[in-house]
């Protein structure tokens, strides 16, 4: 696949400038195009290998920094930000501050669909990595412009007591405290819906409701009701 006209070249051209990386940088732009074209523009020639690729680029992009960046922590405590850091959310969501969406080559009808965007967005940032390592085999063209992406959330998730992973810190408190699991209970309430609260969970603990919350999926409707039970929790226990 090469790329397919002269203004597209340029478009592409001008998200590479947007990553902060040289003119004379030598990018694969037969790759790039590829990378930017979602399987329902083109069944055979979609970014979905390249997807495959990008998904280890960005686990040892994300490792070499937080090896670099905290030196004496401890190997889960950064297993868990690496987690969260190559997460889909958070991919799209700094995918989306570079506007990699209209750069996509999709259909209309995946274009009219809101629901899918967060996946989409993910994928094509990680084809969007493998090429820029294909293209040196080497990290050269990815961390100098992620890194500053990782730095910031990274000590944002640090702050947090349960490292943006709550149904995972709330398992642990319940195993320690109480020696159960908790309880999730799920029911969606908008069927069909691409409303931010699709799905309402329920998290108990030994017959009591401990919290709840909503989200667009039921992981994030789970997410969100550990949440809420976990801070309620670690409140009470510190409470003498």
């Amino acid at each position: 696949m090469s790329v397919s006209y002269p203004q597209r070249q340029r478009e592409l051209e001008k998200l590479i400038e947007k990553l902060g990386l040289p003119d004379s940088v030598s990018v694969r732009w037969d790759l790039l195009e590829l990378a930017l074209t979602h399987p329902s523009a083109s069944s055979e020639e979609n970014y979905e290998q390249l997807e495959f690729m990008g998904d280890a680029v960005v686990r040892l992009a994300a490792s070499e920094f937080l090896l670099e960046r905290y030196p004496t922590a401890r190997v889960g405590e950064m297993a868990k930000i690496r987690s969260v850091l190559v997460s889909d959310r958070i991919l799209a969501q700094i995918a989306a501050s570079y506007g990699l969406e209209r750069y996509l080559l999709l259909s209309p009808s995946a274009a009219g669909d809101r629901s899918g965007q967060q996946s989409r967005l993910a994928d094509a940032f990680e084809a969007l990595l493998a090429v820029l390592y294909l293209s040196t085999h080497t990290l050269e063209l990815v961390r100098p412009w992620l890194d500053s992406h990782f730095q910031q959330l990274a000590e944002d998730i640090r702050k947090d007591p349960a490292l943006r992973n709550y149904k995972d810190a709330l398992q642990e408190w319940t195993q320690l405290h109480y020696k159960v699991l908790p309880e999730y209970r799920v029911r969606e309430i908008h069927p069909l819906s691409r409303r931010p609260h699709r799905f309402k969970a329920e998290v108990w603990l030994q017959g009591e409701r401990k919290g709840e919350g909503s989200g667009r999926s039921k992981k994030a409707a789970q997410q969100a009701a550990a949440k809420v039970a976990f801070l309620s929790l670690c409140s009470e226990s510190a409470i003498p």
